[in-house]
């Protein structure tokens, strides 16, 4: 029996039976599929780190998919990502007769729908306890007070995360407001950055890995935090424990100056 589902940007997908091959080219859709269906999982990008000790086989990056290596695994379906990968690399899958379905991520809300559609619509299995629990802790009130943050991702130049961003919207529900508005990830000199005057700055490690000894004298009037990419940026099982993990990682700084991460 063949059905047909609309992905998040709405290109229809028919699908003869929920599908059993599954390529990954997005990191967060790797980690929720490995988790959750992974007898199912074939391959994942270079980039795919989690979970740990994920062993299937690798087709390059999510810039650059090895697109004739992925039609040789015969997949019934490829993820993808619209932010991600290329479309390029989508229309020419899709014109070698691979299924793609694309995710498009702007906010929390956008990241629990899509998940929800791809794993129990799609994937016909219950709905993930991971993305039960993630709704969950998500849907608490943000903290009071409010601060005042910024995110650079990338320097050299700097870039940080604007607005309409699924970060952004993570950001927002962790009483945390953005300075930076815009574009989704305005370049800036570092004397514009530092002139929005923040109370607190966040420093990822990816996509530039920012350290202790790399970043945060950027930014010697401020408060800097390390923290770990993957709980700003993925929205696949991390979501789960996200929230507090960071609240924690921003709290404990400011009432243990000498803690890792604090600045």
């Amino acid at each position: 029996m063949t059905t047909s589902h609309a992905d998040d940007l709405g290109f229809v997908t028919r699908l003869t039976g929920p599908p059993r091959r599954i390529v990954s080219l997005v990191p967060s859709l790797s980690e929720a599929l490995a988790v959750t269906v992974p007898d199912r999982l074939v391959a994942v990008t270079d980039w795919c780190t989690h979970p740990a000790g994920l062993d299937v086989p690798r087709v390059r990056g999510t810039k650059n998919p090895d697109r004739r290596a992925i039609a040789a695994l015969r997949p019934d379906l490829v993820v993808a990502n619209q932010e991600e990968n290329r479309q390029l690399d989508v229309e020419r899958l899709r014109a070698a007769g691979v299924p793609v379905w694309v995710t498009a991520i702007e906010s929390l809300d956008d990241a629990f729908r899509s998940m929800r559609r791809l794993f129990v619509q799609v994937l016909a299995v219950e709905e993930p306890a991971w993305l039960r629990t993630a709704v969950a802790s998500w849907s608490r009130p943000a903290p009071l007070p409010r601060r005042t943050v910024a995110v650079p991702i990338w320097r050299d130049p700097w870039m940080v995360i604007g607005a309409r961003t699924f970060t952004g919207d993570l950001l927002d529900r962790l009483g945390l407001d953005n300075v930076v508005g815009g574009d989704r990830y305005p370049r800036l000199e570092l004397d514009e950055l530092r002139a929005f005057a923040p109370d607190l700055v966040l420093l990822p490690d990816e996509p530039y890995v920012f350290t202790a000894k790399d970043g945060p004298e950027a930014f010697p009037d401020v408060r800097t935090v390390l923290v770990p990419g993957r709980q700003l940026t993925w929205y696949g099982p991390s979501l789960a424990t996200a929230r507090d993990e960071l609240l924690a990682l921003v709290d404990v700084g400011e009432r243990e100056p000498g803690w890792p991460g604090a600045g």
